[in-house]
């Protein structure tokens, strides 16, 4: 029982009946195709609904006390788990609920519980109010689709152009309703419901809330009601009811009553319709296909008892409670009898036909016709249903064509009592009391009938028969073109109708006769046929009666009239100065005479208006001028009705713009305003005295309206400039005046007797102003005072009428109050929900104000600058400010605010809420205004909330509104349409005001309408779903639920099909949202938990809408923006299963369970559950949705061709063009193409003379041609916009993938077949297509550029994953071939972009350079187990990484010069990035290039030659960027990027050679920016905060260091030239001397120092020789001596360096670098470390270079060391004073040997400490996956940047960047240790050689001398001989003459006791574990030997 007890919150009386309907109308009524088994289903469920229709679920004890205790046992809920307690409260209002409708217990609850949670939707009413509104909602659910499926119907008269299919559907399930008497209960349910007696049950139990509460619930049981009775008469229309049907149908109209005014109401009008409809049998003579079906199914023919029950029903003489509508059916029976009769299947009913006379005469005597006109036709429904109206004219036509005897004998009565009538007025007797008006009433009700039509169907038409002399051209008559064939009978008979009746006329006929004529001249045809038979009927009859000629019912008779009174009346023109001016009494014209006058009148203006025609035919008639005569009669004193109806005319004439223009003078002749007052008259005449005098007195103002209009009229065709010219000021400028300060800013204070008519004025005037200001354009004229000559004196000339009223509308003038306050009143009324008499012109009135403020601001701008150009004396302010003002009603600045609540009533004034929105929109572009206004929004609470519902109701108004659900959709389709393009462009308005909006700063508009904070900061919102912790519903709601309409089906949401640019606006203001950093947070959160938007919006791409392509790509555009910045915030917060989602959805190629309509899922379910578990993988790969959305971007764009122009010139026609253009929202420049039309029209109208004027149309016709262009060029520029900002987009999106998303979330072989295979291929397929948008390559490239740099590093990092040591030979995931393709494919798209584009080239280049890195090597750890001999290492197979580069230079190759070409000629020249990218492009190439084909090409084509040269002009450049302030760094890098790709070039022998051939050396020579090294301390001050820009030691580095390494590479690779190389590099050394040997003598040595010094010396080492000066070439012998110079003091500097660096600086410099920088101690120690070392075996190699070329044996060696033994410090191994015992300037000293043995020892001992780290790194290498967390962490820290970095990255980054850190390490020791065994080898050596000098072949001198000299100048003089005979070579000792035995055996102690035993075995040991690998077999071991066995020999 619980189960089946529990509470549905879909709310049984509510949900599944909203979902009936929205089946039923998708199916029915908006065609949707898929919705017919829908349908079906929904019927099937809800049949129960319909057959108890109405009922509802019933009360029982059970389900009460189940309610009952819900506030303490809890009640269970559908769909949620366990029981919930509810509040006592809401149970006490169940129950009442439940009395109150007498429904079931838990109906009512489920009811209450719906209504909480839709509160948010219905501001301002409680649970309860809102569930009253919800379940009559439930109940017109029923009720309308009841009707919609009974419209469906097939049936006999319309049809909705439905399938078969679905229309046998309805009409079986509508006949089985039928059959279980739905009639009977329509009928009981529409007796028993009425508003009135549900109001007063609502009433006593407070179920009715505000206003609006009771005109919704109002209105809701009043369509119910009507939904129901139509649904009875759509059945009617259809088909017949059955006897006992049609029986109940009359008997419950025998009960009807009428509303106040004796009508009908419209449920009573629609049962009266389907009873009329139930005996119709007209359709009988339309010859329709089923015909013969439909007489079948006619019980009329078929049922004698149906005919004999509703005959005796009819007959009976009991009399109804409306006689009038038992009369109505009593005519349609009898002439229902009397086409039965005509029948040949009404032979048989002969009985009852013969009675149709009798029942027609009982239906004249009920007065039958003027029931019609006042029952029927005075409901308002009446006009707003065709087929009403259709039946209605069918009735009137039949009477008249199936009984012309009684027509004959109402005539006949007629003329006998217009007899009686006028002898009874002859002897002034009493008028006879048996009177019958039927023919009157006839008449009248067919002139009102047929003078109403809505549908324009012309029906009158009918009345009219085509003569024989009417068929002239103009005519569209029905029967035009068959002249010869005959009218339809009907016809003739009608026509007869309408002549005869007018011949003879008897007087009290006349004025009835004039109405039915202009009811049947309504409609252009009708129009035209009246015209001519009042022509024709004044022709025919010549006989002269009173001098009047014709038939009193024709033209000539009504002039003829019109001029005799004219006649008549003008002699009784009063004098206007006679004091006692009043009208005399009416002596021209009796009540009876006016009121035939008005009827005239009004026939006339009704022809006049349809009929351009006889407009023209009349106004030319030479003796009627009938306008003439007309101004003429408006001068006499004639009553105002009578003026009035002439002034309608008079308007009607002036429709036509040729009669407008003659009009305007003889309006000012004739002074109706007075407009020129008389010198001496006393009191001003006219239309002003007929206002002020006689119309305000007698409350009504007809003539002033009349004016209002005529003038209205008049300024739409044409406006004289002129007006008045020579009597006054020319100009409009008195009308205007009149009608502003007499009619309309006195409206609201005169006196009214109709209310309504107040409204009426305001209305009339407001639209001459609207008009007025509308077609104004303010110039530069308009502010230039002019002024006119009138009687001989300059007075100024009056503006435009425009004007005047913009300079009224931008001051604080009475104008602007009134209209403000009009508005204040408006909505003021509006919010009663009441109706008042005069609404609809309210509503009008209210709308000219709102567009009157929409134009002033529109114009504003443009009239504000005019005026502020020509300096102007006028003054003005802004509107927008004076909307702020303060309101003189309610004391508070509410004008914006009044204007924004027409908001609110939307749905009844979709206009005024149009043009609302509309101001607002312009009005928040203004910054300062909009924190205002939210102020002034959010003031009251109450308002805030009706203004914040009033946006969300225009936002949510449905999207694609169809007219209203029923018959009219055919024909009122243009108002509805109408209606629902207003509120789409109201929708877009406000849309466009929040984009305005969000871009100013907070509390803006948008911040308020969205739902965020004003008051607090904006980022501390918090959003949730309305109604959650008292959250209203805002526009972010709206917009939401907008788009999320439809995104469950599968066909995606709705909107972006339905509303596309509304959709696009949506989705943009949501990614403004996301993009703004305040809203952002709050905006994400709510997107992510309670909405899951992108998701399912994202499944849907790519949207694609036939015939659109903007729209679709604009809406993905922003979708995918924000999508990209969700997977951003996702992968930086973590929120990981969020990211997996949003990647999976946009790269798998699975595909995903979509969305599957109810009877498809659990069958799909099914099958897949089952093929996952065999492993069948049935399912097809799909496009990845990626993919799918790039495919949905057309890269091929059309360009429009060129214009072919006769006229005008071509250029002068582009350059008209480019003027009109401007920059649109959306940031595309596009032609304004009204601006443009006006400019070409004036043009046009400018050219003078008559060739002109004849060739015009063809002038015209190229306008209109260039106009084209232009539309289709601004489409092609909006196309080409968005298809670049969506490629943005995606590019964007994929970008934000890739880079931010954890790389893990896609593993790396997936993620290189996405990149590769798909999205690279694709993207290159659809950029090289024939017809691809050159406008779309850059950011193609950019995608290109971004997709091929993680591809390599997808590559790089999976090839860094293989674990172990031994290299991977391929690439897991990718076949080559892949590769080769995307290599292809890129170097096709650098050639297709050819000479131009260079700047996106250089993202070609980029990518082209990534790509080209992932066939390079990783660096791989040296692990010094080099066993592998040369041969194996030959003949090994080759790995991967060769294959790759092998075949991809072969690719690169078979592109051939052209490429060359390309890639040369922008390394040359162009962009700077461009050429640095081409730069490094060619040293890649260059790098794999075996053969050396490019090398060849590069050399030349002179573009090395040419890149060479530029050397020198960078010179200047390079020089500039040296100065302490940071400069642009552009030249630098282009230096480095050229020094780069030389040194590549000189690492080939071949290179070197061009190089040196080229002249690089003299080149560098010349270059002075090596001499000027920056001062070191001045760049402390100058440093850049940043550190992104390197200090001027630093950028002078980044200049030098290239050039060293350059000459570097000279020297190793030009083995040929070896010496001709040497000598120019040294020659380069000595050019830069001083610099040179500055940087050696440098005393801070920092890392950068270090560097230079290593590659200084490096060069130096190889080129400072004594042999290479002779091969240099002929140097004289001055510059011979000194260059020697320069190389002693270069030799001499790199021997102080050695003692430096030697000895315990090195450890200084160590410590001070760490200090220096903690954080990158580790690695800069390492560098560092290299770097001197690097030194030190420079400078070894440099002494070891000397001594071998000195002399190949010892005893002819020079000495570069002196023969002391001691080391540099004291004997205890401590280092710290050091520095003491070498002074600073030790530069002229010669070193001692000790230094040598010093070094020989620290280098041993690093050794092995470099040994040892090799090791254990390499064994942290091998074991990297068993390393503790802490290591890799601490292993990490130097690669990652930020504080914590490492805490940051994943597990698996964290070994890769480990293993990175290792192999750093490892290869650095492996340098480290090669350094020192070279170093090592290096100092043995020349310990060998200075030891076997000193010892075997020294003679030393003679001790006395050295005792008599000091010691220092022994060793100065030893030195610098030394050095100075070191060069000549001649003397090997010369300055050792001073050394003495005793220096000699002090040496060999020293160097025994340094050279021990412990030191020998340190050098073997080194031997065995480094060299001895390296297969330099005991090179050491010889050495030591050799050394031991000089120490250990005896003394001589």
């Amino acid at each position: 029982m619980a189960g089946q007890m529990a509470v549905n919150l879909g709310a049984s009386l509510l949900g599944p009946l909203k979902e009936l309907w929205e089946t039923v109308d998708g199916a029915i009524l908006r065609r949707q195709t898929e919705s017919v088994h829908l349908l079906d289903l929904q019927l099937k469920k809800h049949k129960p609904h319909f057959l108890s229709l109405f009922k509802n679920p019933p009360k029982s004890a059970d389900q009460k006390e189940k309610v009952r205790k819900a506030s303490t046992e809890g009640i269970a809920i559908q769909g949620q788990q366990g029981s919930r307690l509810l509040p006592e409260q809401l149970l006490t209002e169940a129950f009442i609920l439940s009395d109150l409708f007498d429904i079931g217990e838990m109906a009512a609850l489920e009811l209450l519980l719906t209504g909480e949670q839709q509160q948010p939707q219905f501001p301002g009413l409680t649970r309860g109010l809102v569930a009253v509104l919800l379940y009559w909602d439930g109940k017109l659910c029923v009720a309308n689709s009841l009707r919609t499926l009974i419209q469906s119907r097939h049936g006999k008269t319309f049809t909705l152009d439905l399938s078969g299919e679905l229309v046998a559907l309805t009409t079986r399930f509508t006949d089985e309703l039928m059959n279980q008497g739905l009639t009977k209960r329509i009928l009981t349910l529409v007796s028993e419901i009425s508003v009135a007696k549900e109001f007063e049950r609502l009433q006593k139990e407070r179920g009715l809330g505000n206003e609006k509460h009771r005109k919704e619930v109002g209105d809701l049981i009043q369509e119910c009601r009507q939904a129901l009775a139509d649904s009875l008469f759509a059945w009617t229309c259809q088909s017949p009811l059955t006897k006992d049907d049609t029986l109940a149908l009359i008997g419950h109209l025998e009960t009807v009553t009428a509303q106040a005014d004796g009508s009908l109401d419209s449920v009573n009008l629609a049962l009266v319709m389907a009873l009329l409809y139930c005996l119709d049998v007209s359709f009988i003579e339309q010859g329709t296909e089923d015909r013969e079906d439909l007489l079948q199914a006619l019980p009329l023919l078929t049922e004698r008892q149906y005919v004999s029950a509703v005959h005796s029903r009819l007959m009976d003489s009991q009399s109804w409670k409306l006689p009038g509508l038992q009369a109505v059916c009593k005519l349609a029976w009898a002439l229902t009898l009397r086409v039965l009769s005509q029948l040949p299947q009404g032979a048989a009913l002969v009985e009852f036909t013969e009675a149709d006379e009798a029942l027609a005469d009982q239906a004249l005597l009920g007065d039958v016709f003027l029931f019609m006109k006042e029952g029927m036709l005075g409901c308002d429904s009446f006009t707003q249903e065709e087929f009403y109206i259709r039946r209605l004219h069918s009735l009137i036509t039949d009477f008249l064509a199936l009984m012309p005897m009684k027509v004959k004998q109402l005539r006949n009565r007629a003329d006998e009592d217009a007899r009686l009538v006028h002898i009874s007025l002859q002897m002034d007797g009493e008028l006879p009391s048996s009177l019958r008006k039927d023919l009157d009433h006839l008449m009248l009700l067919i002139g009102e009938f047929y003078s109403r039509d809505p549908f324009g169907l012309e029906l009158g038409l009918e009345f009219w028969c085509p003569t024989e002399s009417l068929q002239h051209t103009s005519l569209q008559g029905s029967y035009l073109g068959m002249a010869l064939q005959r009218p339809p009978h009907k016809q003739v008979v009608l026509s007869k109708f309408v002549r005869q009746m007018g011949d003879l006329l008897p007087s009290t006929l006349y004025i009835s006769y004039l109405r039915m004529l202009k009811g049947l001249s309504n409609g252009p045809q009708c129009a035209h046929y009246c015209f001519s038979l009042l022509k024709t009927n004044g022709a025919t009859h010549s006989d002269n009666i009173q001098g009047v000629s014709g038939s009193p019912v024709s033209w000539e008779h009504f002039f003829h009239s019109l001029m005799l009174y004219h006649e008549n009346l003008r002699r009784d023109l009063p004098n206007p100065d006679a004091a006692q001016f009043r009208h005399p009494p009416l002596r021209g014209i009796t009540q009876r005479e006016l009121e035939a006058l008005t009827s005239f009148l009004q026939l006339l203006a009704t022809i006049i208006t349809w009929s351009e025609n006889a407009r023209l035919a009349l106004c030319e008639h030479p003796q009627w001028t009938p306008v003439v005569v007309m101004l003429g009669l408006l001068q006499c004193s004639v009553p105002p009705v009578l003026k009035a109806e002439l002034l309608h005319c008079l308007a009607a004439f002036g429709k036509s713009p040729e009669i407008a223009a003659s009009l305007w003078p003889s309006l000012e002749y004739t002074q109706i305003l007075q407009t020129v007052r008389v010198p001496g008259q006393r009191q001003a005449a006219g239309i002003e005295v007929e206002l002020s005098e006689i119309e305000s007195s007698s409350e009504e103002y007809p003539l002033t309206r009349a004016f209002c209009q005529l003038i209205s009229t008049l300024v739409e065709s044409s406006m004289p400039v002129n007006l008045g010219a020579g009597l006054r000021v020319p100009g409009f400028q008195p009308y205007l005046n009149f009608l502003r300060e007499s009619v309309f800013l006195p409206f609201p204070t005169r006196a009214y007797r109709r209310p309504a008519e107040k409204w009426e004025v305001a209305d009339t005037v407001l639209e001459v102003f609207h008009k007025l200001l509308r077609d104004y354009e303010p110039q530069p004229s308009d502010f230039i005072q002019e002024t006119v000559e009138l009687q001989g004196e300059q007075v100024p000339a009056h503006k435009l009428p425009g004007h005047n009223i913009m300079f009224h509308l931008l001051n604080e003038s009475p104008m602007l109050a009134l209209c403000l306050s009009l508005l204040e009143e408006g909505v003021r009324q509006l919010d009663t929900y009441a109706p008042f008499p005069g609404k609809k012109h309210l509503e009008s009135a209210v709308l000219h104000c709102l567009c009157l403020l929409d134009l002033t601001l529109q114009k504003e701008v443009v009239f504000m600058d005019l005026l502020r150009e020509s300096q102007a004396s006028l003054l003005v302010s802004p509107l927008e400010q004076l909307l702020q003002g303060v309101s003189s009603q309610t004391r508070r600045a509410d004008h914006i605010v009044n204007i924004a609540r027409y908001l609110y009533h939307s749905s009844s004034n979709p206009e005024a809420a149009f043009q609302s929105a509309k101001i607002l929109r312009r009005i928040a572009n203004y910054p300062n205004i909009q924190m205002r206004l939210v102020g002034d929004f959010t003031h009251d609470q109450t308002v805030s909330e009706k203004l914040m519902a009033g946006f969300v109701e225009c936002l949510m108004s449905s999207v694609n509104e169809e007219a209203e659900e029923g018959l009219e959709t055919e024909d009122e389709s243009d108002s509805q349409k109408n209606v629902s393009r207003i509120r789409h462009e109201t929708q877009i308005h406000i849309l466009n005001l929040l984009i305005t909006s969000l871009e100013l700063k907070s509390p803006n508009l948008a911040l308020y309408l969205l739902g965020y904070e004003v008051k607090k900061p904006v980022s501390s919102t918090n959003l949730q779903d309305p109604g959650v912790l008292g959250c209203p519903r805002s526009c972010l709601h709206a917009i939401l639920s907008l788009l999320q309409r439809g995104t469950e089906k599968r066909s995606g949401p709705v909107l972006t099909q339905q509303a596309p640019h509304l959709a696009q606006l949506c989705y943009q203001v949501i990614y403004q949202l996301c993009a703004c950093p305040d809203t952002s947070g709050p905006t994400m959160r709510y997107l992510r938990t309670s909405q899951d938007f992108l998701f399912s919006h994202l499944q849907h791409l790519p949207f694609i809408l036939p015939g659109n392509q903007i729209a679709p790509l604009s809406q993905m555009s922003w979708l995918m923006k924000t999508a990209a910045i969700e997977l951003r915030v996702t992968s930086l917060n973590r929120q990981r299963s969020h990211t997996q989602r949003l990647v999976s959805l946009l790269l798998d190629d699975q595909p995903h369970a979509q969305h599957a309509s109810d009877g498809e899922s659990v069958m799909e379910e099914e099958t897949r559950s089952v093929s996952g578990f065999l492993h069948f993988d049935t399912v097809s790969k799909v496009r990845r949705k990626l993919l799918s959305v790039l495919d949905a971007i057309d890269f091929s764009q059309d360009m429009p061709e060129l214009l072919q122009l006769d006229f005008f010139e071509r250029a002068q026609i582009e350059q008209v063009i480019s003027n009109c253009e401007h920059v649109n929202e959306q940031g595309h420049t596009v032609c304004n193409v009204k601006l443009l039309h006006r400019v070409l029209v004036a043009e046009v109208n400018a050219l003078q003379g008559m060739a002109a004027i004849g060739q015009r149309p063809l002038l015209m016709e190229e306008v209109n041609s260039i106009l084209q262009q232009v539309v289709e060029r601004n489409r092609i520029r909006r196309s080409l916009g968005a298809k670049r900002h969506a490629l943005q987009s995606w590019r964007s999106l994929v970008e934000t993938l890739l880079t931010a998303c954890p790389a893990d979330l896609i593993p790396a072989d997936e993620r290189q077949l996405i990149i590769i295979g798909d999205l690279l291929l694709d993207l290159h397929d659809k950029v090289l297509s024939e017809d691809a948008a050159g406008e779309l390559m850059p950011i193609v490239a950019g995608a290109v550029f971004t997709l091929t740099a993680h591809l390599s590093q997808s590559v790089l990092s999976e090839q860094q994953q293989v674990t172990g040591l031994e290299a991977s030979s391929g690439f897991a995931s990718i076949a080559n071939s892949a590769l080769h393709l995307i290599l292809r494919k890129l170097l096709n798209f650098i050639l297709c972009t050819g000479g131009g584009y260079q700047r996106l080239r250089a993202h070609l280049y980029g990518s082209l350079l990534y790509y080209l890195q992932i066939a390079q090597k990783p660096e791989e750890p040296d692990t010094l187990q080099t066993g592998r001999a040369m041969w194996e290492r030959l003949t090994a197979p080759e790995d991967g990484f060769s294959k790759l580069q092998r075949e991809n230079l072969a690719i690169i190759e078979s592109y051939g010069k052209a490429l060359m070409e390309i890639v040369c000629r922008d390394a040359c020249d162009g962009h700077e990035i461009s050429r640095m990218l081409a730069l490094a492009v060619l040293d890649r190439i260059l790098s794999i290039d075996r053969q050396n084909q490019w090398l060849e090409y590069v050399c030349n084509s002179g573009y090395l030659r040419s890149l060479v040269e530029s050397l020198r002009q960078d010179d200047a450049a390079l020089q500039g960027l040296l100065t302490p302030q940071p400069p642009v760094l552009k030249p630098l890098y282009l230096y480095e990027s050229k020094m780069a790709l030389l040194t590549r070039v000189a690492k080939t022998s071949q290179g070197a050679v061009e190089l040196l051939r080229c002249g690089l050396l003299p080149q560098l020579m010349e270059c002075q920016v090596f001499d000027m090294v920056p001062e070191s301390d001045s760049h402390r001050l100058m440093r850049d905060p940043s550190g992104f820009i390197p200090s001027p030691v630093d950028r002078y580095r980044q200049i030098l260091l290239p050039t060293l390494r350059l000459l570097q590479v000279i020297l190793t690779s030009s083995s040929i030239n070896h010496q001709q190389g040497a000598a120019q590099v040294l020659q380069w050394l000595i050019v830069h001397a001083d610099t040179v040997q500055s940087l050696l003598r440098r005393q801070d040595l920092s890392m950068g120092a270090l560097q230079e010094l290593s590659l200084l010396t490096g060069i130096i080492s190889k080129t400072a020789l004594p042999g290479v000066l002779e091969m240099g070439g002929e140097v004289n012998g001055a510059a011979l001596l000194e260059f020697q110079g320069h190389i002693t003091r270069f030799q001499r500097l790199c021997l102080s360096l050695l003692s430096r660096l030697a000895g315990s600086e090195r450890e200084r410099l160590l410590k001070q670098a760490e200090m220096d920088a903690p954080a990158e101690s580790a690695e800069r120690r390492e560098e560092m470390e290299v770097a001197m070392q690097q030194v030190l075996a420079n400078i070894m190699e440099y002494c070891q270079t000397l001594l071998v070329q000195s002399s190949a044996q010892a005893q002819f060696s020079i000495c570069l060391f002196s023969p002391s033994g001691g080391e540099p410090a004291g004997r205890d191994g401590g280092r710290a004073d050091l520095s003491s015992s070498l002074p600073p300037m030790v530069s002229s000293r010669a070193p001692s040997l000790g230094l040598v043995l010093y070094l020989l020892k620290t280098t041993a001992a690093d050794f092995f400490q470099f040994h040892q780290s090799h090791r254990q790194s390499l064994g942290k290498l091998q074991g990297l996956d068993q390393l503790p967390p802490e290591e890799l962490k601490e292993l990490c820290q130097g690669l990652v940047s930020g504080p914590g970095g490492e805490e940051k990255i994943s597990l698996v980054q964290r070994s890769l960047l480990a293993k990175r850190r290792l192999v750093q390490l490892i290869n650095n020791r492996a340098k480290l240790l090669a350094l020192c065994s070279y170093v090592i080898e290096t100092c043995l050596f020349v310990l060998w050689r200075h030891l076997e000098y000193y010892l075997l072949h020294y003679t030393p001198s003679d001790p006395k001398d050295s005792m008599l000299t000091g010691v220092g100048s022994f060793r100065s003089r030893l030195t610098d001989d030394s050095f100075a005979g070191l060069q000549a070579g001649g003397g090997r000792g010369l300055g050792l003459s001073k050394v003495s035995q005793q220096d000699l055996d002090q040496l060999k102690g020293d160097m025994a006791a340094g050279f021990g035993e412990a030191l020998q075995r340190k050098l073997l040991e080194v031997e065995s574990s480094y060299s001895q690998v390296r297969s330099r077999y005991t090179f050491i071991q010889a050495l030591v030997r050799r050394i031991r066995g000089l120490l250990r020999q005896p003394k001589s």
